[in-house]
């Protein structure tokens, strides 16, 4: 599989957002985004189940300031300017989000809901911001084509 086939060009930042795919496509994304000179954090919510063990990996996995409150206001400030991280732009690779998903719905929909106002900053600013999130295959079994 390419990048091709995830139809994305992590170059382009109206194309950035949040997405949802399997843990296959990770490395890809990865590999892709060095292409691109874009900053790549992977976060393993392997056994994750709340909120604070979520923003203890975040700030494992990515460089925070060393400000960074733990918390969601934090969070949402930090994914907003990631100034101090010097690159084109940025992409999070969250391995194992049905971990968190399944154990704490209301930390996983805060998360989404921080990323995508990210998201959408990021895009005002005209700067590459994307956010994988990786599912197993069985969640989309049920999908729309």
């Amino acid at each position: 599989m390419s990048t091709d086939d995830l139809h994305i060009d992590l170059s382009d930042p109206a194309r950035g957002g949040v997405f949802f795919v399997t843990a296959d496509d990770l490395d890809l994304l990865a590999a892709s985004a060095t292409q691109h000179s874009l900053h790549v954090s992977r976060i393993q919510l392997q056994g994750c189940r709340d909120k604070t063990e979520l923003l203890k990996r975040i700030a494992k996995d990515t460089p925070l300031p060393d400000s960074f409150g733990h918390n969601w206001d934090a969070l949402a400030d930090s994914m907003r300017d990631l100034s101090w991280l010097k690159a084109s732009g940025y992409l999070f690779l969250f391995d194992h989000a049905e971990d968190l998903r399944d154990a704490g719905e209301e930390d996983f929909d805060t998360l989404l809901d921080i990323l995508d106002d990210a998201a959408e900053s990021w895009l005002d600013a005209n700067q590459p911001y994307f956010v994988f999130l990786a599912l197993p295959e069985s969640a989309f079994d049920d999908a729309p084509h």
